[in-house]
């Protein structure tokens, strides 16, 4: 209930979003996780002809999101959500009658290039939409498509018993709904503004150039790498120590069960205490420690009864829920972070290049977590991939505490001692980009001039750029930014 009380505080067009994610993700678990057993069962394809065309979706969808993101920039969210919707659902209705090699490969890049277009531009309306509560957005986003993903993995389950066609048909129903619903209700956003870049590609070399908005994606590879592993790793710990097939669902139920509880209070809380930005380390910590509780009943030899079969259940629970739980302190926090590190006119780019990292993230990660359990398996050392994954979190959690004492986050203080770099002065004007709110900067004039308490006004600084910061000092010295990109060449623009 609180989470539907908290979706109803938000305008239509966040609803609206918000219901698109759930629905996007029981189209996708409805089908895709029984892709490869239909094409094998079905077709009789080889696994080198399965492996390309579940290879095309990857690629297609990890390579083409930061094309999703710029054209989200420049087009605009709200177009570029509904073709994204439209193009799954084509490429849904060709798995359903297809079963040519040509027109499945057509039908895994078409919905890998749906994702790649939709996701960026959803994230952006709600970064756009969302105001001060986007921490909360992105929660409720999170809860949203976690309960997506469990119900299209238990509906899918039960009408690939039917028909895989069946199943394919009902997810391009879905997202046939999606896109009629967000081309009416959906409201049409403005053009973006426009920075001093006129070009994509200077778009891209913008936000590729920007250090802090790099570091911050690379150290943040470790939490994509150990959500993975509920679909890798944490499945194959169910199975071994418990021995029953169906320990995968066990674990994804009682990890969304959490999520639909506590992912709201958990954000809520952090806000309340300093922030979540301060905490993002932390909960990749938790992360990292999940994979500590299946040390003690993997890798052992087969339960004896139903009763030792239940208690290794319990403790792999535990290790999910834990999983479950590190997740909803980052991951909110972390999608909120992104928008802020560039322009506001780059904000789809900005989660297109982070939605790129993330994937290249979670390929590598599951290839080093999969040779350490083919390793292990052959070794003896059945508890290798469990500490990879240990030391996936900490070193993740170790390196973003890193960037927060030196300042280099958005949305928390400058550390005392550490010095302040404000953007490059252009002509006399002295440009910068808010971390927190968007401090208004006052136009600098001789002393004296302007009475004491007398409220700053203005979005740029006229005037050399040591008046300009001893302004912003007085203005609100708690928000200062940190150390700044070298991008830093727009004014802010007003939110959207």
């Amino acid at each position: 209930m609180r989470n539907i009380r908290a979706t109803r505080e938000f305008p239509l067009a966040l609803r609206l979003l918000l219901l698109n994610q759930f629905g996007i993700d029981i189209g996708f678990y409805l089908l895709m996780p029984f892709l490869a057993a239909y094409l094998e069962q079905g077709l009789g394809m080889s696994a080198a002809l399965i492996g390309l065309v579940l290879g095309a979706r990857n690629l297609s969808q990890q390579g083409l999101f930061i094309l999703g993101g710029s054209a989200t920039d420049r087009l605009g969210p709200r177009v570029v959500i509904i073709t994204g919707c439209a193009l799954r659902t084509v490429g849904f209705a060709l798995f359903a009658f297809g079963n040519s090699l040509p027109l499945l490969l057509g039908a895994s890049v078409l919905t890998g290039l749906a994702a790649a277009l939709f996701y960026p531009a959803v994230r952006t309306y709600v970064a756009f939409e969302s105001g001060e509560r986007k921490a909360e957005s992105f929660a409720l986003l999170n809860v949203y498509a976690t309960i997506g993903s469990l119900m299209g993995l238990l509906l899918g389950s039960v009408l690939f018993l039917t028909d895989f066609r069946l199943c394919a048909v009902v997810a391009a129903a879905i997202f046939g709904a999606l896109t009629v619903a967000q081309a009416l209700v959906l409201p049409t956003k403005g053009e973006p503004p426009r920075g001093p870049s006129a070009t994509v590609l200077g778009d891209w070399r913008e936000a590729f150039c920007n250090r802090r908005f790099l570091l911050f994606s690379f150290s943040t590879i470790g939490m994509f790498t150990m959500e993975n592993q509920l679909y890798l790793l944490l499945p194959e710990g169910a199975l071994s120590a418990s021995g029953w097939k169906g320990s995968a669902g066990v674990l994804l139920a009682a990890g969304a069960l959490a999520n639909m509880l506590f992912q709201l209070r958990i954000t809520r809380a952090l806000q309340r205490n300093g922030g979540g930005t301060r905490w993002v380390s932390s909960g990749l910590v938790v992360m990292g420690l999940s994979f500590l509780p299946p040390l003690l009943v993997c890798g052992g030899e087969s339960p004896a009864g139903t009763s030792e079969a239940v208690a290794r259940m319990t403790v792999m629970v535990v290790g999910s829920v834990m999983l479950f739980f590190g997740i909803m302190v980052a991951h909110p926090t972390v999608l909120e972070m992104v928008p802020m590190f560039g322009r506001e006119s780059l904000t789809g780019t900005y989660f297109g290049l982070f939605y790129v990292f993330s994937g290249l993230a979670a390929t590598a990660g599951n290839a080093v977590v999969g040779r350490a359990m083919d390793f292990g398996g052959r070794t003896g050392l059945w508890w290798l991939p469990w500490l990879v994954c240990l030391a996936f979190g900490l070193a993740s959690a170790a390196s973003v505490a890193m960037l927060q004492r030196g300042g280099m986050l958005p949305g928390l203080p400058v550390p005392s001692g550490a010095p302040v770099v404000e953007g490059p002065v252009v002509g006399k004007t002295v440009v910068k980009r808010a971390a927190a709110p968007v401090v208004p900067v006052a136009p600098a004039v001789p002393p004296g001039s302007q009475a004491a308490g007398t409220p700053a006004s203005g979005r740029e600084a006229t005037g050399p750029a040591n008046e300009t910061l001893d302004a912003l000092r007085q203005h609100d010295p708690a928000r200062l930014p940190g150390p700044s990109r070298a991008t830093d060449e727009a004014t802010d623009q007003p939110p959207r």
